[in-house]
Protein backbone atom coordinates (compact mmCIF):
# COMPACT_ATOMS: atom_id res chain seq x y z
CA UNK A 1 0.00 0.00 0.00
CA UNK A 2 2.85 2.35 0.85
CA UNK A 3 4.48 1.63 -2.52
CA UNK A 4 1.22 2.42 -4.31
CA UNK A 5 0.88 5.72 -2.46
CA UNK A 6 4.45 6.68 -3.35
CA UNK A 7 3.79 5.89 -7.00
CA UNK A 8 0.63 7.99 -7.07
CA UNK A 9 2.47 10.82 -5.31
CA UNK A 10 5.26 10.73 -7.90
CA UNK A 11 2.69 10.96 -10.69
CA UNK A 12 1.02 13.93 -9.01
CA UNK A 13 4.37 15.70 -8.56
CA UNK A 14 5.21 15.12 -12.21
CA UNK A 15 1.84 16.48 -13.26
CA UNK A 16 2.29 19.57 -11.10
CA UNK A 17 5.72 20.22 -12.59
CA UNK A 18 4.32 19.97 -16.09
CA UNK A 19 6.77 17.20 -17.05
CA UNK A 20 5.31 13.83 -17.99
CA UNK A 21 6.98 10.75 -16.49
CA UNK A 22 9.38 9.18 -18.94
CA UNK A 23 12.50 7.06 -19.12
CA UNK A 24 15.94 8.38 -19.93
CA UNK A 25 17.38 5.53 -22.00
CA UNK A 26 16.83 7.18 -25.38
CA UNK A 27 18.04 10.64 -24.40
CA UNK A 28 21.29 12.37 -25.21
CA UNK A 29 22.96 15.75 -25.53
CA UNK A 30 24.44 17.69 -28.42
CA UNK A 31 27.20 20.16 -27.57
CA UNK A 32 26.74 23.64 -29.04
CA UNK A 33 30.38 24.64 -28.85
CA UNK A 34 30.03 28.28 -29.90
CA UNK A 35 27.35 29.13 -27.36
CA UNK A 36 28.21 27.26 -24.17
CA UNK A 37 24.99 25.27 -24.35
CA UNK A 38 23.71 21.74 -24.89
CA UNK A 39 20.59 20.47 -26.57
CA UNK A 40 18.79 17.58 -24.91
CA UNK A 41 17.61 15.21 -27.64
CA UNK A 42 15.34 12.18 -27.94
CA UNK A 43 16.88 9.60 -30.29
CA UNK A 44 13.62 7.66 -30.68
CA UNK A 45 11.71 10.68 -31.94
CA UNK A 46 14.78 12.36 -33.45
CA UNK A 47 13.70 15.55 -31.71
CA UNK A 48 15.08 18.32 -29.52
CA UNK A 49 13.45 18.41 -26.08
CA UNK A 50 15.22 21.39 -24.53
CA UNK A 51 18.22 23.67 -24.62
CA UNK A 52 20.35 24.26 -21.51
CA UNK A 53 22.66 27.28 -21.42
CA UNK A 54 25.36 28.68 -19.15
CA UNK A 55 27.91 25.87 -19.41
CA UNK A 56 30.95 28.02 -20.23
CA UNK A 57 33.60 27.28 -22.87
CA UNK A 58 32.59 24.10 -24.71
CA UNK A 59 35.12 24.40 -27.54
CA UNK A 60 36.46 21.00 -26.45
CA UNK A 61 33.76 19.34 -24.38
CA UNK A 62 32.93 15.79 -23.36
CA UNK A 63 30.12 14.16 -21.39
CA UNK A 64 29.56 11.20 -19.08
CA UNK A 65 26.26 10.05 -17.59
CA UNK A 66 25.05 8.95 -14.17
CA UNK A 67 24.21 5.28 -13.65
CA UNK A 68 20.46 5.97 -13.87
CA UNK A 69 21.06 7.95 -17.09
CA UNK A 70 19.28 10.98 -15.67
CA UNK A 71 22.22 13.34 -15.30
CA UNK A 72 24.78 14.46 -17.85
CA UNK A 73 28.12 15.68 -16.51
CA UNK A 74 29.68 18.10 -18.98
CA UNK A 75 33.41 18.85 -18.93
CA UNK A 76 34.26 22.22 -20.49
CA UNK A 77 37.56 23.41 -21.91
CA UNK A 78 37.66 26.23 -19.35
CA UNK A 79 37.78 23.78 -16.46
CA UNK A 80 34.07 23.98 -15.74
CA UNK A 81 32.18 20.88 -14.62
CA UNK A 82 28.40 21.07 -15.12
CA UNK A 83 25.64 18.74 -13.96
CA UNK A 84 22.57 18.75 -16.23
CA UNK A 85 19.25 17.10 -15.32
CA UNK A 86 17.96 15.52 -18.54
CA UNK A 87 14.46 14.92 -17.18
CA UNK A 88 13.87 18.32 -15.61
CA UNK A 89 15.86 19.84 -18.48
CA UNK A 90 17.95 22.24 -16.45
CA UNK A 91 21.44 23.00 -15.18
CA UNK A 92 21.62 21.67 -11.63
CA UNK A 93 25.10 22.83 -10.66
CA UNK A 94 28.36 24.06 -12.12
CA UNK A 95 31.79 24.21 -10.51
CA UNK A 96 34.95 25.83 -11.83
CA UNK A 97 37.42 23.09 -10.98
CA UNK A 98 40.46 24.00 -13.14
CA UNK A 99 41.84 26.49 -15.64
CA UNK A 100 42.06 24.20 -18.67
CA UNK A 101 40.46 20.79 -18.94
CA UNK A 102 39.65 18.35 -21.73
CA UNK A 103 37.38 15.69 -20.26
CA UNK A 104 36.75 13.18 -17.54
CA UNK A 105 35.18 9.90 -16.46
CA UNK A 106 32.75 8.39 -13.95
CA UNK A 107 33.61 5.66 -11.46
CA UNK A 108 32.41 2.08 -11.68
CA UNK A 109 29.96 2.53 -8.80
CA UNK A 110 28.74 5.88 -10.11
CA UNK A 111 29.71 7.79 -6.98
CA UNK A 112 32.62 9.82 -8.38
CA UNK A 113 33.21 12.15 -11.29
CA UNK A 114 36.89 12.60 -12.18
CA UNK A 115 38.21 15.44 -14.34
CA UNK A 116 41.51 15.39 -16.22
CA UNK A 117 43.24 18.74 -16.40
CA UNK A 118 45.84 20.53 -18.45
CA UNK A 119 46.11 23.42 -15.99
CA UNK A 120 46.90 22.67 -13.28
CA UNK A 121 48.02 19.26 -14.49
CA UNK A 122 46.44 16.36 -12.65
CA UNK A 123 43.08 14.77 -11.87
CA UNK A 124 40.37 15.82 -9.43
CA UNK A 125 37.49 13.74 -8.07
CA UNK A 126 34.01 14.98 -7.14
CA UNK A 127 30.92 13.40 -5.62
CA UNK A 128 28.28 12.90 -8.27
CA UNK A 129 25.42 13.96 -6.02
CA UNK A 130 26.85 17.28 -4.77
CA UNK A 131 29.94 17.96 -6.96
CA UNK A 132 31.91 18.34 -3.73
CA UNK A 133 35.62 17.84 -4.39
CA UNK A 134 36.94 14.78 -2.56
CA UNK A 135 40.39 14.23 -4.10
CA UNK A 136 43.13 16.15 -5.91
CA UNK A 137 45.96 14.13 -7.48
CA UNK A 138 48.64 16.37 -9.06
CA UNK A 139 50.43 15.00 -12.12
CA UNK A 140 53.87 15.95 -10.83
CA UNK A 141 57.00 14.62 -12.48
CA UNK A 142 60.74 15.19 -12.35
CA UNK A 143 62.57 16.75 -9.42
CA UNK A 144 61.30 20.32 -9.63
CA UNK A 145 57.58 19.82 -9.09
CA UNK A 146 56.49 20.34 -12.69
CA UNK A 147 52.98 19.22 -13.57
CA UNK A 148 52.07 17.42 -16.75
CA UNK A 149 48.98 17.76 -18.91
CA UNK A 150 46.71 14.78 -18.37
CA UNK A 151 45.06 13.03 -21.34
CA UNK A 152 43.16 9.83 -22.07
CA UNK A 153 41.45 9.43 -18.68
CA UNK A 154 39.37 6.24 -18.53
CA UNK A 155 37.48 4.43 -15.80
CA UNK A 156 38.56 0.96 -14.72
CA UNK A 157 36.85 -1.62 -12.51
CA UNK A 158 37.31 -1.05 -8.80
CA UNK A 159 36.85 2.72 -8.90
CA UNK A 160 40.27 3.06 -10.51
CA UNK A 161 41.21 5.48 -13.27
CA UNK A 162 43.92 5.16 -15.90
CA UNK A 163 45.39 8.17 -17.67
CA UNK A 164 48.43 9.38 -19.56
CA UNK A 165 50.80 12.29 -18.89
CA UNK A 166 51.65 14.11 -22.11
CA UNK A 167 54.71 15.98 -20.82
CA UNK A 168 56.04 13.24 -18.55
CA UNK A 169 55.58 10.38 -21.01
CA UNK A 170 53.88 8.17 -18.43
CA UNK A 171 50.80 6.07 -17.83
CA UNK A 172 49.31 6.17 -14.36
CA UNK A 173 46.51 4.37 -12.52
CA UNK A 174 44.95 6.00 -9.48
CA UNK A 175 42.80 3.93 -7.13
CA UNK A 176 40.01 6.10 -5.68
CA UNK A 177 38.13 3.36 -3.84
CA UNK A 178 38.95 5.51 -0.79
CA UNK A 179 38.98 9.08 -2.20
CA UNK A 180 40.57 10.43 0.98
CA UNK A 181 43.61 8.23 0.31
CA UNK A 182 44.30 8.00 -3.44
CA UNK A 183 46.87 5.40 -4.44
CA UNK A 184 48.75 5.95 -7.70
CA UNK A 185 50.97 3.62 -9.74
CA UNK A 186 53.10 4.87 -12.63
CA UNK A 187 54.87 3.45 -15.69
CA UNK A 188 57.09 4.93 -18.40
CA UNK A 189 55.04 4.99 -21.62
CA UNK A 190 56.98 6.77 -24.35
CA UNK A 191 57.20 10.20 -25.90
CA UNK A 192 54.13 12.48 -25.73
CA UNK A 193 51.10 10.24 -25.21
CA UNK A 194 48.24 12.32 -26.65
CA UNK A 195 45.10 10.25 -26.06
CA UNK A 196 44.12 6.80 -24.86
CA UNK A 197 41.42 4.17 -24.73
CA UNK A 198 40.46 1.21 -22.59
CA UNK A 199 39.02 -2.01 -24.03
CA UNK A 200 35.38 -2.81 -23.16
CA UNK A 201 36.37 -5.32 -20.48
CA UNK A 202 38.57 -2.73 -18.80
CA UNK A 203 41.69 -4.84 -19.27
CA UNK A 204 43.94 -3.03 -21.76
CA UNK A 205 44.74 0.66 -21.54
CA UNK A 206 46.32 1.89 -24.77
CA UNK A 207 47.87 5.32 -25.28
CA UNK A 208 48.72 6.81 -28.65
CA UNK A 209 52.19 8.36 -28.90
CA UNK A 210 52.62 11.57 -30.85
CA UNK A 211 56.36 11.89 -30.32
CA UNK A 212 57.29 8.44 -31.61
CA UNK A 213 55.98 5.58 -33.72
CA UNK A 214 53.65 3.10 -32.09
CA UNK A 215 51.30 2.80 -29.12
CA UNK A 216 51.88 2.11 -25.42
CA UNK A 217 49.76 -0.67 -23.91
CA UNK A 218 49.28 -1.60 -20.26
CA UNK A 219 47.58 -4.84 -19.22
CA UNK A 220 45.68 -3.67 -16.13
CA UNK A 221 45.09 -7.28 -15.08
CA UNK A 222 48.87 -7.80 -14.97
CA UNK A 223 50.34 -4.33 -14.38
CA UNK A 224 53.53 -5.87 -13.01
CA UNK A 225 54.45 -6.72 -16.62
CA UNK A 226 54.79 -3.02 -17.36
CA UNK A 227 54.02 -1.09 -20.52
CA UNK A 228 54.43 -2.84 -23.85
CA UNK A 229 54.97 -1.05 -27.15
CA UNK A 230 52.66 -2.18 -29.95
CA UNK A 231 52.58 -1.22 -33.62
CA UNK A 232 56.11 0.11 -33.30
CA UNK A 233 57.26 1.49 -36.62
CA UNK A 234 53.90 1.97 -38.31
CA UNK A 235 55.22 5.48 -38.84
CA UNK A 236 53.91 8.47 -40.64
CA UNK A 237 55.16 7.23 -43.98
CA UNK A 238 58.37 7.70 -45.87
CA UNK A 239 57.58 11.40 -46.12
CA UNK A 240 56.16 12.81 -42.87
CA UNK A 241 52.78 14.44 -43.41
CA UNK A 242 51.48 17.49 -41.54
CA UNK A 243 48.93 16.68 -38.86
CA UNK A 244 45.92 18.97 -39.35
CA UNK A 245 43.95 17.57 -36.40
CA UNK A 246 44.95 15.05 -33.79
CA UNK A 247 42.97 11.81 -34.10
CA UNK A 248 40.88 10.68 -31.15
CA UNK A 249 41.67 7.22 -29.87
CA UNK A 250 38.50 7.38 -27.76
CA UNK A 251 36.70 7.09 -31.08
CA UNK A 252 38.36 3.72 -31.66
CA UNK A 253 36.52 0.72 -33.01
CA UNK A 254 36.49 -2.94 -32.03
CA UNK A 255 34.89 -5.50 -34.32
CA UNK A 256 35.38 -9.21 -34.93
CA UNK A 257 38.40 -9.49 -32.63
CA UNK A 258 40.12 -6.59 -34.36
CA UNK A 259 40.89 -3.05 -33.36
CA UNK A 260 40.57 -0.22 -35.90
CA UNK A 261 42.67 2.85 -35.17
CA UNK A 262 43.31 6.19 -36.89
CA UNK A 263 46.91 6.53 -38.07
CA UNK A 264 48.58 9.82 -37.11
CA UNK A 265 49.31 11.92 -40.18
CA UNK A 266 48.44 9.08 -42.57
CA UNK A 267 45.45 8.56 -44.85
CA UNK A 268 44.95 5.13 -43.31
CA UNK A 269 43.05 3.15 -40.73
CA UNK A 270 45.23 0.59 -38.93
CA UNK A 271 43.83 -2.89 -38.27
CA UNK A 272 45.17 -4.75 -35.22
CA UNK A 273 44.62 -8.36 -34.11
CA UNK A 274 43.58 -8.19 -30.45
CA UNK A 275 45.02 -11.63 -29.68
CA UNK A 276 48.54 -10.89 -30.86
CA UNK A 277 48.43 -7.07 -30.87
CA UNK A 278 50.08 -7.14 -34.27
CA UNK A 279 49.11 -5.08 -37.27
CA UNK A 280 47.17 -7.23 -39.73
CA UNK A 281 46.17 -4.63 -42.26
CA UNK A 282 45.80 -1.03 -43.34
CA UNK A 283 42.80 0.48 -45.06
CA UNK A 284 43.45 3.45 -47.31
CA UNK A 285 40.89 6.18 -46.69
CA UNK A 286 40.16 9.57 -48.20
CA UNK A 287 42.19 11.70 -45.78
CA UNK A 288 43.56 11.82 -42.22
CA UNK A 289 41.03 10.03 -40.00
CA UNK A 290 39.89 11.63 -36.75
CA UNK A 291 37.16 9.33 -35.39
CA UNK A 292 37.09 5.66 -36.38
CA UNK A 293 33.87 4.24 -34.92
CA UNK A 294 32.20 0.84 -35.12
CA UNK A 295 28.50 0.39 -35.58
CA UNK A 296 27.34 -1.41 -32.41
CA UNK A 297 27.05 -4.77 -34.20
CA UNK A 298 30.62 -4.44 -35.51
CA UNK A 299 29.56 -4.92 -39.13
CA UNK A 300 30.73 -1.49 -40.29
CA UNK A 301 33.29 1.16 -39.39
CA UNK A 302 32.44 4.84 -39.95
CA UNK A 303 35.28 7.33 -40.36
CA UNK A 304 35.41 11.14 -40.42
CA UNK A 305 38.38 13.29 -41.36
CA UNK A 306 40.55 16.29 -40.61
CA UNK A 307 40.74 19.38 -42.81
CA UNK A 308 40.54 19.69 -45.82
CA UNK A 309 38.29 16.61 -46.24
CA UNK A 310 36.22 17.11 -43.11
CA UNK A 311 32.97 17.30 -45.06
CA UNK A 312 33.17 13.61 -45.91
CA UNK A 313 32.45 10.37 -44.04
CA UNK A 314 33.46 6.93 -45.27
CA UNK A 315 32.00 3.52 -44.40
CA UNK A 316 34.20 0.41 -44.17
CA UNK A 317 32.90 -3.16 -44.42
CA UNK A 318 34.62 -5.20 -41.67
CA UNK A 319 34.33 -8.47 -43.60
CA UNK A 320 36.00 -7.26 -46.77
CA UNK A 321 38.04 -4.43 -45.18
CA UNK A 322 36.92 -2.23 -48.05
CA UNK A 323 35.21 1.14 -48.31
CA UNK A 324 31.60 0.67 -49.33
CA UNK A 325 30.33 4.25 -49.26
CA UNK A 326 31.45 7.86 -49.12
CA UNK A 327 28.95 10.38 -47.76
CA UNK A 328 28.90 14.18 -47.68
CA UNK A 329 26.68 15.23 -44.76
CA UNK A 330 27.83 18.89 -44.91
CA UNK A 331 30.61 21.28 -43.98
CA UNK A 332 32.94 20.13 -41.18
CA UNK A 333 31.74 16.87 -39.65
CA UNK A 334 33.16 16.88 -36.13
CA UNK A 335 31.62 13.90 -34.36
CA UNK A 336 29.46 10.80 -34.76
CA UNK A 337 27.31 8.82 -32.33
CA UNK A 338 25.36 5.62 -32.98
CA UNK A 339 22.08 4.87 -31.28
CA UNK A 340 22.53 1.92 -28.88
CA UNK A 341 21.51 -0.76 -31.40
CA UNK A 342 22.99 0.98 -34.39
CA UNK A 343 19.98 1.67 -36.60
CA UNK A 344 20.88 5.37 -36.71
CA UNK A 345 24.04 7.43 -36.64
CA UNK A 346 23.97 11.11 -35.68
CA UNK A 347 26.61 13.41 -37.18
CA UNK A 348 27.42 16.95 -36.07
CA UNK A 349 27.99 19.26 -39.04
CA UNK A 350 29.52 22.32 -37.42
CA UNK A 351 29.70 24.84 -40.25
CA UNK A 352 26.16 24.11 -41.42
CA UNK A 353 24.83 24.49 -37.86
CA UNK A 354 23.00 21.21 -37.91
CA UNK A 355 23.01 17.58 -36.86
CA UNK A 356 22.21 15.06 -39.59
CA UNK A 357 20.68 11.70 -38.66
CA UNK A 358 21.34 8.80 -41.05
CA UNK A 359 19.68 5.42 -41.40
CA UNK A 360 22.67 3.06 -41.24
CA UNK A 361 20.96 0.40 -43.37
CA UNK A 362 20.08 2.65 -46.30
CA UNK A 363 22.66 5.40 -45.53
CA UNK A 364 20.02 7.97 -46.29
CA UNK A 365 19.45 11.05 -44.11
CA UNK A 366 16.35 10.76 -41.92
CA UNK A 367 16.37 14.11 -40.14
CA UNK A 368 18.19 17.41 -39.81
CA UNK A 369 18.28 19.16 -36.46
CA UNK A 370 19.36 22.76 -36.05
CA UNK A 371 22.21 23.40 -33.60
CA UNK A 372 24.72 26.21 -33.10
CA UNK A 373 28.17 24.96 -34.17
CA UNK A 374 27.49 21.42 -32.93
CA UNK A 375 30.39 19.20 -31.93
CA UNK A 376 30.12 16.24 -29.53
CA UNK A 377 27.02 14.04 -29.52
CA UNK A 378 26.54 11.76 -26.51
CA UNK A 379 23.72 9.27 -25.79
CA UNK A 380 22.85 8.00 -22.32
CA UNK A 381 23.59 4.38 -23.28
CA UNK A 382 27.22 5.29 -22.56
CA UNK A 383 26.36 5.05 -18.86
CA UNK A 384 26.52 1.25 -19.07
CA UNK A 385 29.88 1.07 -20.86
CA UNK A 386 33.41 0.97 -19.45
CA UNK A 387 35.59 3.71 -20.90
CA UNK A 388 32.73 5.93 -22.02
Amino acid sequence: MRTSLLFVLSLLLSACSGIAPRGSGDLGVVIERADGSVKIVDSSQRAVLARVTGLGDLSHASVVFSRDQRYAFVFGRDGGLSKVDLLEQKLVQRVQQAGNSIGGAISQDGSLIVAQNYEPGGIKAFRTDTLEQVADVPAEYGNDGKRSKVVGLADLPGNRFAYALFDAGEIRITDLSDPSRPKTQRWAAGKQPYDALVTPDGRYFIAGLFGEDGLAMLDTWQPELGVKKVLSGYGRGQEPLPVFKMPHLRGWAQAGGRLYLPAIGRHEVLVVDMQTWQEVGRIAVRSQPVFVMARPDGREIWVNFAFPDNSHVQVIDTLTQRITDTLQPGKTVLHMEFTPRGEQVWLSVRDDNRVVVYDTATRRPLQQIEALSPSGIFFTARAARIGF
